[in-house]
């Protein structure tokens, strides 16, 4: 198994509530030494961490995290306030309700009005499995390459459950051409990681992968 190939497919994550600036950090020089993908912080931390890596590291954050249900106006705000810290990347949190209640129009357009804040920033869309069915999850996959974001993405890791084989093969199998797929939440070995990587995800959102080669017990998101 090449461990540098699933680096580079690496969002090195720290999005807990209590994460102090020298954990950030921590992580920051963690995924240069690693070479990741970018690491995936909380937006307060953005700043200053664009400061520290500078063009070192993509820097990736979120967005109506993580329970989605921020209005559209507040995360296009969130999300332009972000790219204009640093922000690289971001990863928003769809709204759950708008999908139960079929309003797939709203959802459709708070994407579109997301990456159109975004510009040539990359999008994430969090889609948290674990708290859809099935037709839920297929409809995702067609709103999210309608509107024309680059990922879509499993989960937040803060849900009732994370990232699944079956769901990483059934983005795969109705998604565009156009979009790409970040597994995320409970990515817990590197085997696991290639497997998510063999199934179609190019991303891998996880904090494990870096403290097991580290060594470091591999708990966490």
């Amino acid at each position: 198994m090449d461990r540098k190939y699933i680096f580079e497919k690496v969002d090195h994550t720290l999005l807990t509530q209590t994460a102090t600036w020298e954990e950030i950090k921590q992580i920051c020089a963690d995924a240069i030494t690693y070479g990741v993908a970018s690491v995936c912080i909380p937006p307060s931390y953005v700043k200053q961490a664009k400061e520290y890596v500078k063009d070192k590291m993509a820097v990736c954050t979120v967005i109506g995290f993580p329970n989605g249900y921020n209005t559209t106006a507040v995360k296009v705000y969130e999300t332009k306030d972000a790219i204009a810290n640093g922000a690289d990347e971001i990863d928003m949190v769809i709204n759950l309700g708008m999908l139960k209640d079929r309003r797939y129009d709203e959802l459709r357009e708070e994407i579109k009005q997301l990456k159109q804040a975004c510009g040539d920033k990359v999008l994430k869309v969090i889609i948290e499995t674990c708290l859809l069915t099935e037709d839920e999850k297929v409809k995702m996959c067609e709103i999210v390459t309608e509107a024309g974001a680059d990922f879509i993405k499993t989960s937040t890791g803060f849900s009732t459950a994370g990232a699944t084989f079956q769901d990483v093969a059934l983005f795969k199998e109705h998604v565009g051409s156009n979009v790409r797929i970040k597994a995320a939440g409970g990515i817990s070995s590197f085997d696991d990681a290639d497997q998510f990587i063999k199934l179609g995800a190019s991303r891998l959102g996880t904090s494990r992968i870096v403290k097991l080669a580290k060594n470091q017990t591999g708990t966490g998101y």
